[in-house]
């Protein structure tokens, strides 16, 4: 062999030890600065995330603000121009969201819950549920409303905070507005083994192409991401509709409690905004919401009074029943007895405030592949009537963030489908009981037939006498 074989032999293999990736290193020798040739420095993130939403932006800002991605280079892909300063408008947004305290915890750790704060948001100390079909309710409060259960805040003041956020990570996050990803190309196993093409290959419209080490999909439920990584979905339609609009009370008073209604139809919720306003989300079959965009706004008016107050469609049955085991309850233990509050009258609406939107249930069987993550609404969509969808979003982005942490702290990849497993099995441990508990009680409560009438009555009444049993709820849903 001669000796231009032999050298040629010799460099080839330094070219090929020196492309090999080692996967138990921490995160800053992965960094984009290693890598030698210089359209790769320009086009590989570590992380990108693709979806700019509350989840999608609350997840790159989670991640910015930790110490151990301050070297990292991270990318959040918005598919909307960049808009202007935020200016809050004088008119509530008739798009809102009841934060549990697990969230305001998350928006707190990179600041945007202050910025909320400074803008509008509006505490809740009480959630009353009942039903049109019998006198049975159920209250949900912590310490005799002396703590909050939730805030209510708008999906637009949410957003604008967490996005004022990225000012003090410039060195470690970009945004790339306008960037809708036309497709990506995620690694095969036998190729994140082998590490001959070990990147997410992400191809947007306007023709760019990056590349990087951890995809995560914050697209919605419509996920491309999901799509293109062939996870399959289980989900239906519920063939309603959620009808919204911002409310005006009869007078001022201590607007701090949030009410929902069971009706056949679906329920209807109105949720506290200030002293003289809330918020209605009214589930409906489509057929009457259209009905009901189309009202006049009196009678539009009347027609939701007459859903909170009237008591017309009462079951004889399941009210006897439900006396008899108030009174069993009041005899057993002081907390079967209660006191119903009366929820407030309704007296206008915001003019253009109303609007409606089809409601279903999704579900991804995959929250995880090599190099990819699904959170939020590309990962599970559920029925509004708990409002726990945005918040279930979010503690993708706190376990998500929290499983990345340790990995680098521990010297691994962060693409490496070992501990993103660990955030599918969390998560869905907490996810699928949250959608299958709000999906039965959606259809527990569309029916009017007496025999469900009556042991539902009798379900939610013993549930209200019982304090652990509520304080696990609460517990549960505020987590």
């Amino acid at each position: 062999m001669s000796i231009f074989s032999k050298c040629s032999r010799l460099f080839a293999s330094i070219r090929y030890i020196a492309h090999i990736k080692p996967t138990n290193v921490p995160l800053r020798s992965l960094s984009s600065a290693d890598i030698k040739d210089e359209k790769q420095q320009e086009t590989l993130y570590d992380i990108v995330v693709s979806g700019g939403g509350m989840v999608g932006a609350a997840m790159a800002c989670a991640l910015g603000h930790e110490d151990v991605f301050q070297d990292a280079k991270i990318l959040l892909l918005e598919a909307s121009p960049q808009k202007e300063t935020y200016q809050l408008p004088e008119r509530y947004s008739n798009r809102v969201c009841a934060l549990s305290p697990s969230t305001i915890q998350l928006l707190s750790s990179f600041g945007a819950w202050n910025d909320i704060c400074e803008m509008r948001m509006n505490p809740v100390r009480r959630m009353q549920v009942w039903e049109s079909c019998s006198d049975s309710l159920i209250t949900f409060d912590k310490d005799d409303m002396t703590h909050n259960l939730a805030y209510i805040v708008e999906n637009d003041v949410t957003l604008a905070a967490i996005m004022k956020q990225f000012d003090k990570i410039k060195d470690n996050v970009s945004v790339k507005y306008k960037a809708m990803a036309k497709s990506y190309e995620l690694p095969s196993p036998s190729q994140n083994e082998n590490y001959q093409n070990p990147w997410v290959k992400i191809h947007l419209e306007d023709g760019t192409d990056i590349q990087t080490k951890l995809l995560i999909g914050a697209d919605g439920f419509n996920s491309l991401v999901r799509q293109l990584a062939k996870i399959h979905v289980v989900g239906w339609l519920y063939k309603q509709h959620a009808v919204v609009a911002t409310l005006h009370l009869s007078e001022p008073c201590e607007n701090n409690v949030a009410w929902q209604r069971f009706l056949p139809t679906g329920p209807v919720a109105i949720l506290p905004l200030s002293d003289t306003q809330s918020s209605l989300v009214w589930t409906t079959t489509p057929e009457d919401a259209k009905a009901l965009l189309k009202l006049p706004e009196d009678s539009f008016v009347d027609a939701l009074n007459s859903a909170l107050w009237d008591d017309s469609q009462k079951d004889t049955v399941a009210v006897t029943a439900g006396h008899f085991l108030q009174n069993l309850l009041s005899s057993v233990t002081s907390s079967g007895t209660f006191s119903r509050q009366l929820p407030p009258t309704i007296v206008g609406i915001d003019d253009g405030s109303r609007a409606m939107f089809p409601l279903s249930l999704t579900h991804a069987s995959q929250y995880v592949k090599p190099r990819m993550a699904l959170i939020g609404d590309a990962a599970h969509r559920v029925h509004p009537l708990a409002g726990q969808g945005v918040n279930l979003g979010f503690g993708d982005v706190l376990c998500l963030r929290d499983t990345l942490i340790k990995a680098v702290q521990n010297g691994k990849d962060i693409g490496s489908l070992s501990h993103l497993l660990e955030y599918e099995s969390q998560r869905q441990r907490h996810v699928i009981p949250t959608m299958a508990t709000i999906d039965g009680l959606n259809r527990l409560y569309g029916t009017d037939l007496t025999p469900i009438v009556l042991l539902r009555s009798l379900g939610l009444q013993a549930t209200n006498a019982l304090a652990p049993v509520k304080n696990f709820l609460i517990s549960h849903a505020t987590r």
